[in-house]
Protein backbone atom coordinates (compact mmCIF):
# COMPACT_ATOMS: atom_id res chain seq x y z
CA UNK A 1 0.00 0.00 0.00
CA UNK A 2 1.46 3.36 -0.96
CA UNK A 3 1.86 6.14 1.65
CA UNK A 4 -0.86 8.29 0.07
CA UNK A 5 -3.39 5.45 0.23
CA UNK A 6 -2.47 4.85 3.88
CA UNK A 7 -2.89 8.54 4.61
CA UNK A 8 -6.31 8.55 2.93
CA UNK A 9 -7.36 5.46 4.88
CA UNK A 10 -6.26 7.08 8.16
CA UNK A 11 -8.10 10.30 7.33
CA UNK A 12 -11.25 8.40 6.40
CA UNK A 13 -11.18 6.50 9.70
CA UNK A 14 -10.53 9.71 11.62
CA UNK A 15 -13.51 11.43 9.99
CA UNK A 16 -15.86 8.45 10.38
CA UNK A 17 -15.05 8.06 14.08
CA UNK A 18 -15.03 11.77 14.99
CA UNK A 19 -17.67 13.41 17.13
CA UNK A 20 -19.67 16.28 15.59
CA UNK A 21 -17.54 18.67 17.66
CA UNK A 22 -14.32 17.16 16.30
CA UNK A 23 -15.68 17.32 12.74
CA UNK A 24 -16.34 21.04 13.18
CA UNK A 25 -12.76 21.53 14.36
CA UNK A 26 -11.52 19.54 11.37
CA UNK A 27 -13.45 21.86 9.06
CA UNK A 28 -11.77 24.89 10.60
CA UNK A 29 -8.37 23.21 10.33
CA UNK A 30 -8.94 22.37 6.67
CA UNK A 31 -10.13 25.87 5.80
CA UNK A 32 -7.13 27.43 7.53
CA UNK A 33 -4.69 24.99 5.92
CA UNK A 34 -6.09 25.57 2.41
CA UNK A 35 -6.20 29.35 2.84
CA UNK A 36 -2.61 29.49 4.11
CA UNK A 37 -1.48 27.37 1.17
CA UNK A 38 -3.42 29.73 -1.11
CA UNK A 39 -1.61 32.66 0.49
CA UNK A 40 1.72 31.17 -0.56
CA UNK A 41 0.38 30.51 -4.06
CA UNK A 42 -0.84 34.12 -4.30
CA UNK A 43 2.57 35.41 -3.20
CA UNK A 44 4.13 33.31 -5.95
CA UNK A 45 1.52 34.57 -8.42
CA UNK A 46 0.36 31.00 -9.00
CA UNK A 47 -3.25 32.02 -9.57
CA UNK A 48 -4.46 28.63 -10.73
CA UNK A 49 -3.31 26.94 -7.53
CA UNK A 50 -4.61 29.78 -5.34
CA UNK A 51 -7.97 29.55 -7.14
CA UNK A 52 -8.25 25.84 -6.41
CA UNK A 53 -7.25 26.26 -2.75
CA UNK A 54 -9.50 29.25 -2.13
CA UNK A 55 -12.39 27.45 -3.80
CA UNK A 56 -11.91 24.62 -1.29
CA UNK A 57 -11.72 27.14 1.56
CA UNK A 58 -14.92 28.85 0.42
CA UNK A 59 -16.69 25.46 0.18
CA UNK A 60 -15.72 24.68 3.78
CA UNK A 61 -16.91 28.06 5.03
CA UNK A 62 -20.16 27.49 3.14
CA UNK A 63 -20.49 24.12 4.91
CA UNK A 64 -19.97 25.84 8.26
CA UNK A 65 -22.78 28.22 7.34
CA UNK A 66 -25.11 25.42 6.31
CA UNK A 67 -24.44 23.48 9.51
CA UNK A 68 -25.79 26.24 11.77
CA UNK A 69 -29.04 25.29 13.49
CA UNK A 70 -31.20 28.38 13.88
CA UNK A 71 -33.83 26.45 15.81
CA UNK A 72 -31.35 25.54 18.57
CA UNK A 73 -29.70 28.92 19.22
CA UNK A 74 -31.08 31.69 16.96
CA UNK A 75 -29.09 34.57 18.45
CA UNK A 76 -25.79 32.70 18.35
CA UNK A 77 -26.46 31.46 14.82
CA UNK A 78 -27.19 34.99 13.64
CA UNK A 79 -23.82 36.18 14.97
CA UNK A 80 -21.96 33.19 13.54
CA UNK A 81 -23.65 33.66 10.17
CA UNK A 82 -22.38 37.22 10.12
CA UNK A 83 -18.81 36.06 10.82
CA UNK A 84 -18.93 33.22 8.31
CA UNK A 85 -20.44 35.39 5.57
CA UNK A 86 -17.77 38.02 6.25
CA UNK A 87 -14.98 35.41 6.03
CA UNK A 88 -16.57 33.94 2.89
CA UNK A 89 -16.69 37.36 1.18
CA UNK A 90 -13.05 38.03 2.06
CA UNK A 91 -11.98 34.66 0.66
CA UNK A 92 -13.97 35.18 -2.54
CA UNK A 93 -12.53 38.70 -2.89
CA UNK A 94 -9.02 37.31 -2.47
CA UNK A 95 -9.80 34.67 -5.07
CA UNK A 96 -11.20 37.07 -7.65
CA UNK A 97 -8.95 40.10 -7.10
CA UNK A 98 -5.83 38.34 -5.77
CA UNK A 99 -5.83 40.61 -2.73
CA UNK A 100 -3.60 39.47 0.07
CA UNK A 101 -5.29 41.81 2.57
CA UNK A 102 -8.67 40.18 2.02
CA UNK A 103 -7.19 36.72 2.38
CA UNK A 104 -5.37 37.68 5.58
CA UNK A 105 -8.63 39.01 7.03
CA UNK A 106 -10.46 35.82 6.09
CA UNK A 107 -7.71 33.72 7.67
CA UNK A 108 -7.81 35.87 10.81
CA UNK A 109 -11.56 35.26 11.23
CA UNK A 110 -11.16 31.52 10.62
CA UNK A 111 -8.33 31.25 13.15
CA UNK A 112 -10.33 33.20 15.72
CA UNK A 113 -13.33 30.92 15.23
CA UNK A 114 -11.13 27.83 15.38
CA UNK A 115 -9.61 28.91 18.70
CA UNK A 116 -13.04 29.73 20.09
CA UNK A 117 -14.30 26.30 19.04
CA UNK A 118 -11.26 24.56 20.57
CA UNK A 119 -11.86 26.36 23.89
CA UNK A 120 -15.52 25.38 23.78
CA UNK A 121 -14.59 21.74 23.14
CA UNK A 122 -12.14 21.81 26.06
CA UNK A 123 -14.83 23.20 28.35
CA UNK A 124 -17.35 20.63 27.09
CA UNK A 125 -14.87 17.82 27.74
CA UNK A 126 -14.33 19.03 31.31
CA UNK A 127 -18.08 19.28 31.90
CA UNK A 128 -18.69 15.78 30.51
CA UNK A 129 -15.83 14.37 32.60
CA UNK A 130 -17.17 15.98 35.77
CA UNK A 131 -20.66 14.64 35.07
CA UNK A 132 -19.29 11.15 34.44
CA UNK A 133 -17.16 11.25 37.58
CA UNK A 134 -20.16 12.22 39.69
CA UNK A 135 -21.95 9.08 38.52
CA UNK A 136 -19.22 6.72 39.74
CA UNK A 137 -20.21 4.82 42.86
CA UNK A 138 -17.16 4.79 45.13
CA UNK A 139 -17.57 2.65 48.25
CA UNK A 140 -16.73 4.14 51.61
CA UNK A 141 -13.32 3.21 53.04
CA UNK A 142 -13.25 -0.04 54.98
CA UNK A 143 -11.82 0.36 58.53
CA UNK A 144 -9.89 -2.92 58.11
CA UNK A 145 -8.16 -1.48 55.07
CA UNK A 146 -7.18 1.70 56.86
CA UNK A 147 -5.74 -0.30 59.75
CA UNK A 148 -3.30 -2.10 57.41
CA UNK A 149 -1.97 1.02 55.73
CA UNK A 150 1.23 2.24 57.33
CA UNK A 151 2.68 5.68 56.75
CA UNK A 152 6.09 4.61 58.11
CA UNK A 153 7.09 2.59 55.02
Amino acid sequence: MNPNAQSQKYLRTKVLTATPEQLQLMLFDGAIRFSEQARIALQNKNYEQSFQLLTKTAAIVNQLLCALKDDVAPDLCKKLKGLYVYAYKKIVDANINHTMESLDEGIRVLKYQRETWAMLMEQLTKTKAAAAASQIQVPAPDPRMEATISMHG
